[in-house]
This record gives C-alpha cells, sequence and structure tokens, in this order.
C-alpha cells in the first residue's frame, strides 16, 4: 500500500537532504577524501547516542548539541590531520569511523534495544521523518547555502569543514549514516566525469531525486526497510545515467579536450 500521507514528508526531507550534500559531495570527491562524510556522520550519530544514553532522548535540542559538538570535535581533528599529515588522510579518516562505530557498540552493550538503535542510527526511519524535524533542517541548511553563498572563502580551508560538520549534523538525525554516504556521493560520483559545473551539479540533483523516489516506491511497495532501498535505487539511478548518452556530453568532452590542447 502506497500511502503519500507518509511517502510526501519523506520524499521532502530526501530532497532537502540533495540540497546541500550534493554540492558538498563533489568537494569531497575534489579533494579526495571520500569517507570523510562516513567519519563524521558516525561521530555525529555517536555524539546523539550519548545524549540519549545520559537520559536526555526526550529533549531534542540535547541530542542535536550532542550529535554537533561531537562532529565539530571531529571536523576540528580531521582538518589538522589534512594540514599536518595529509600522506595519512585516509587512513585516519577510516579510522575514525571504525573507533566511532566500535564506541557506539560499546556504549549499548547492556542496552536491550542495542540492535534496532544501532539499525536506527545507521540505516534512519525516514518514512518517520515529521514536519516541524523537516522545517528546521530546511532553515539549518538556508543559512548554511547562505552563507557558501555570501562567502565563497568558507568553501575551503577550516569553513568548509565547519558547513560540512553542520550538515552532517542534521541529516545524520534525518536519515541515518548510511543515506548520508550515499546522498554525498553517488550522485556527484556519477556526474563527476560527464559534465562539470552548473549542468553537472543540476544532472546530480537530477539523479538524487529519481533514487529517493525509486527507492522510497519501492520500499512502500515490497515493504522494504526504506534507508536500504534508497541507497540500492540511488546507485542503480546513477549506474543508469553513466550508461546512457547525455544531451551535450559530447560538447563537453569536445570542450575539455581542446582547453587541455590550449594549456
Amino acid at each position: 500500500m502506497i500511502d503519500l500521507d507518509i511517502l510526501t514528508p519523506a520524499f521532502i526531507a530526501g530532497l532537502l537532504i540533495l540540497v546541500l550534500h550534493v554540492p558538498l559531495g563533489r568537494e569531497v570527491l575534489r579533494r579526495g577524501i571520500i569517507f570523510l562524510d562516513l567519519a563524521v556522520a558516525q561521530v555525529a550519530a555517536l555524539g546523539a547516542l550519548f545524549a540519549e544514553v545520559l537520559g536526555m532522548g526526550d529533549q531534542h535540542w540535547v541530542v542535536q548539541l550532542g550529535a554537533g559538538l561531537a562532529a565539530l570535535a571531529a571536523v576540528f581533528f580531521l582538518h589538522w590531520v589534512e594540514r599536518h599529515w595529509r600522506d595519512a588522510q585516509e587512513a585516519v579518516i577510516g579510522s575514525v569511523f571504525v573507533l566511532a562505530a566500535s564506541a557506539a557498540v560499546l556504549v549499548l552493550s547492556h542496552d536491550a534495544h542495542a540492535g534496532e538503535r544501532i539499525a536506527h542510527l545507521l540505516s534512519g526511519q525516514i518514512l518517520w521523518v515529521e514536519w516541524p524535524h523537516i522545517a528546521w533542517v530546511a532553515a539549518l541548511y538556508a543559512l548554511l547555502l547562505l552563507v557558501r553563498w555570501r562567502f565563497p572563502a568558507l568553501r575551503h580551508g577550516f569553513g568548509f569543514y565547519l558547513v560540512f560538520a553542520l550538515a552532517v549534523t542534521a541529516s545524520v538525525q534525518l536519515v541515518g549514516v548510511y543515506l548520508v554516504f550515499a546522498s554525498l556521493i553517488v550522485p556527484a560520483l556519477a556526474v563527476r566525469r560527464r559534465q562539470q559545473g552548473r549542468a553537472g551539479l543540476w544532472r546530480a540533483y537530477a539523479i538524487g531525486a529519481l533514487g529517493y523516489a525509486a527507492g522510497l516506491l519501492a520500499s512502500a511497495w515490497w515493504d522494504l526497510p526504506s534507508g536500504a532501498a534508497i541507497v540500492w535505487a540511488l546507485a542503480l539511478v546513477a549506474l543508469c545515467s553513466t550508461l546512457l548518452p547525455w544531451p551535450g556530453s559530447e560538447r563537453d568532452e569536445t570542450s575539455s579536450v581542446l582547453a587541455s590542447l590550449d594549456r
């Protein structure tokens, strides 16, 4: 049974995630720090989990504060690693992810509902997202987008890490760690070698939107976990987009070849 009252806010939440995460994902690919989002998302989830374990789970702002502080601590450290230990940056990022994931298991080791809570942190519960949650995330994203547009310098250096941490803090609470990673990387990866600039950005948005729509419909039709279904749908849509010819892609490739010859 397809219930639009449930699917509509979930789809709007997915589009909201894509608005900020697609351009951030393209920057992550450009920098070559693919697993940064996984590590920061997992650390943010760990911060939220600590707040819940301390008995403050019913105070949403405290949970968000815990997630935000944890994410900021992670990006402070990872930015330092980028500046002083760049040759081992990916290895350190992977280690941060594993340590945060293991810490979550340890924190919940005596919780009778540990498996369910870890699954929620990883896969999220996008089907049960509520409009007030969407509203405050939309307000935060609008502010972050305005900051990125008004202060282009913040797209580089620690400014990038700061915006990234705040975005991931909100999104991991909305859709879970897996969807945060898929939303950042999969659409951006699909257009990386085919289209650049604004055309590539809009195509990445289209891939993400189709992936969320297909995943939500599949999860409703076949009663599948929504987060996992959307991740697979994003991957399949991205794969199809790389196999099909794109209008204007030949022109883009010719322009890039001519530009390289000029250099």
